[in-house]
């Protein structure tokens, strides 16, 4: 009887697992139509931790985009507390599901709070890129930036990488995706870390220019 109520009691546990994973990418069931498809593809940045899905950066994102007369179905891939490595893992199965005609791609922020050697953290954003490149996905880079207590070797690697990698595929490039909205406490929640609603909408203002480039580029290249 134990045994079965421990079996049970995983099968539970792996359900409610796999429930949770499901919600945070459930606006992957994208809307019919002519309109495209952009993948924000990251960590709690674009999954909008400690927000309702209704006020995340992909759906503040699509609003403004639909506002502007776009139709344009922006799909949250975001799953907090991912790094590169994490991404890079679940990339094909998101793109199996998705299948964008964009992509935004939010990644590196938990390699620096974990400090990892910058140059992992490189060759993992590059192995993403192959990836999209792969799938022929035109892509729009979101810079981040590093804490400077972790030393000038650290931050100046993370100066580069994103602009490099831009470079490198083709990519369009957003230099720093918490422009304007990191270290003001008008705009993050309590951990003054992540943006709070205002945030993203700030965010969102901000990464409009570049996302709307994106679209310009032509998805079979």
């Amino acid at each position: 009887m134990a045994y079965l109520f421990k079996k049970f009691s995983i099968c539970i546990l792996t359900l409610i697992m796999a429930l949770s994973f499901l919600t945070v990418n459930q606006p992957f069931a994208a809307e019919g139509g002519d309109g495209k498809t952009i993948m924000a593809f990251g960590d709690s940045l674009v999954a909008g931790y400690g927000l309702p899905l209704d006020q995340a950066f992909p759906a503040q994102l699509e609003a403004k985009l639909k506002k502007a007369g776009m139709d344009v179905t922006v799909l949250n891939a975001g799953v907090s507390g991912n790094t590169t490595a994490d991404g890079l893992e679940r990339l094909e199965w998101n793109l199996s599901r998705a299948k964008p005609d964009y992509a935004i791609l939010v990644m590196g922020g938990n390699d620096m709070l974990r400090a990892i050697d910058p140059a992992i953290t490189r060759a993992n954003l590059q192995k993403i890129m192959d990836i999209f490149k792969a799938h022929h996905i035109p892509v729009l880079i979101a810079g981040m930036r590093a804490f400077a207590n972790l030393g000038p070797q650290f931050t100046s690697a993370y100066a580069g990488m994103y602009k490099d990698i831009a470079k490198q595929y083709g990519a369009a490039f957003y230099p720093f995706y918490l422009e304007g909205v990191a270290m003001n406490p008008d705009l993050n929640q309590e951990d003054g870390i992540h943006p709070n609603a205002a945030g993203v909408a700030a965010i969102v203002d901000k990464i409009l220019p570049s996302v709307k480039e994106l679209l310009k580029k032509d998805p079979a290249q």
